[in-house]
């Protein structure tokens, strides 16, 4: 059962308030005039003809099936509806459909030839801000009050996710172009997060060529309605899992998908089975050398916090990166790469901090269109595509309705809605989903 309850989880999460059925980008379906606004009925509920929509479901599910709303559901074939639904889920922008005739190679074309080179200087660089940024949080540790802690931890805990996008770098072979310096880098860059470097690689080269593709998809793929519908134990398992606990998900994913062997082909295991082994040594040594130091509560406080840290933003960095209400995961026959890495991607700007200390990582559009652009080349990578691929890009600034969309909305898939979320499906059941959307701010500044 732990095994299952770690499959769905992961699969890079009172009265039941009535949602709008997530609309697809290319909709026929228009918004009726003086109809209620998305914003309205996705995060805040509504009272439509004077009574509250309440779903009723019974405690045991059977065949799950979207529950139909009384409103019209909202369109995206214009651009005033693609404004309101950015409004409603917390974007700045929603992109116009990719036309199917556009592939990949077309997009990659117009990229300038210079944003592919790569540059040592550049490269060490990012080295030398991660090593010196994680050395002050260290720093910061030690010598804080117990009240200033938490931000010693958020500041160290970003600065490890550093060295996860230089690793992220090198298995891309976008850091250097000597590819051995490339496997020790990304071997020890990895470390400190007890991170395997080539399984994580293997699994993410999968994630690049199926990005969003159903069932494929390595990263992480929307509940599905048989797993949801299974049993109540894993039911409420995955409700708790993709709601509250949803930003440290890639615990869950870290530890199904880089220990086991079988998840691999033959051809990868020797290599698995080295980065394994320096992960294991790295936890025999290290943490018996800091808890020797330090005591238990200094392995608490100098390292497993800030990993949790890093796992934060790990699993935030994924989820926005490619899940929201209108983007759809499609089977593998209706499945086009070029939507799937340019429509399906999200760009997010986060605060400039976070943006240094994590090397670029969420400028991630010119990412999928190319893994191979080096992060020091990102943004001007997405300059290219937004003068000439801009309108059918999703932009977003982090914000609060944006995680709070992804959280209590994107749950279990669905063919015509792309997702339905666990309380249309099991009010009775989703009391932490409940809990999320009179919790968590719905502010977007």
């Amino acid at each position: 059962m732990a095994s299952r309850i770690a499959d769905s989880l992961i699969a890079f999460t009172g009265p039941q308030q009535c949602l709008p059925r997530v609309p697809k980008i290319a909709s026929s379906a228009r918004v009726s005039p003086g109809s209620v606004r998305p914003i309205d009925l996705l995060l805040k509920g509504s009272t439509l003809r004077g009574r509250r929509c309440v779903v009723p479901m019974k405690r045991r599910i059977g065949c799950i099936k979207a529950v139909a709303v009384p409103v019209a559901p909202p369109s995206a074939d214009s651009a005033e509806d693609r404004e309101q639904l950015a409004e409603s889920y917390g974007f700045r922008q929603i992109g116009e459909d990719l036309p199917d005739n556009v592939t990949l190679k077309d997009i990659m074309d117009t990229l300038p030839k210079e944003v592919f080179e790569i540059d040592d200087v550049k490269a060490w660089k990012s080295v030398l801000i991660s090593v010196t940024s994680y050395t002050l949080g260290l720093f910061m540790i030690a010598k804080s009050p117990w009240y200033l802690l938490p931000l010693a931890w958020a500041w160290t805990g970003t600065a490890i996710t550093g060295f996860f996008v230089i690793g992220h770098d090198c298995a891309h072979k976008s850091f250097s172009k000597n590819k051995l310096v490339e496997d020790i880098v990304g071997t020890l860059a990895f470390l400190p997060l007890v991170y395997p470097y080539e399984p994580w690689r293997f699994k993410h080269d999968r994630h690049h060529a199926k990005t969003n593709m159903l069932v494929h998809d390595t990263a992480w793929q929307p509940v599905p309605p048989e797993e949801f519908d299974s049993s109540p134990t894993l039911r409420k398992a995955i409700i708790f899992g993709y709601g509250p606990i949803r930003p440290w998900l890639s615990i869950a994913h870290w530890v199904n998908w880089h220990f086991n062997l079988k998840k691999f082909r033959a051809s990868e295991v020797n290599r698995v089975k080295i980065s394994l082994a320096c992960v294991f040594a790295f936890m025999a040594v290290g943490w018996p050398l800091i808890i020797y130091k330090v005591g238990i509560l200094g392995w608490v406080k100098f390292w497993l916090m800030p990993w949790l840290g890093y796992h934060f933003w790990m699993s935030t960095f994924t989820m926005v990166h490619h899940t929201a209400p209108h983007i759809p995961f499609k089977p593998a026959d209706e499945w086009n790469a070029a939507q799937a890495q340019l429509n399906g991607t999200v760009h997010c700007d986060y605060p400039s901090w976070i943006e240094i200390l994590c090397h670029d990582i969420n400028v991630h559009i010119p990412h999928h269109i190319s893994p191979r652009i080096p992060s020091y080349n990102l943004r001007a990578a997405h300059d290219s595509i937004q003068e000439n691929w801009g309108k059918y890009t999703n932009m977003a600034t982090w914000n609060w309705r944006l995680m709070k969309t992804i959280m209590t909305v994107c749950h279990v898939y669905d063919k015509e809605e792309n997702y339905i979320p666990f309380d249309r499906l099991a009010p009775e059941e989703s009391q932490p989903i409940t809990f999320l959307k009179k919790a968590m701010p719905n502010y977007t500044a």
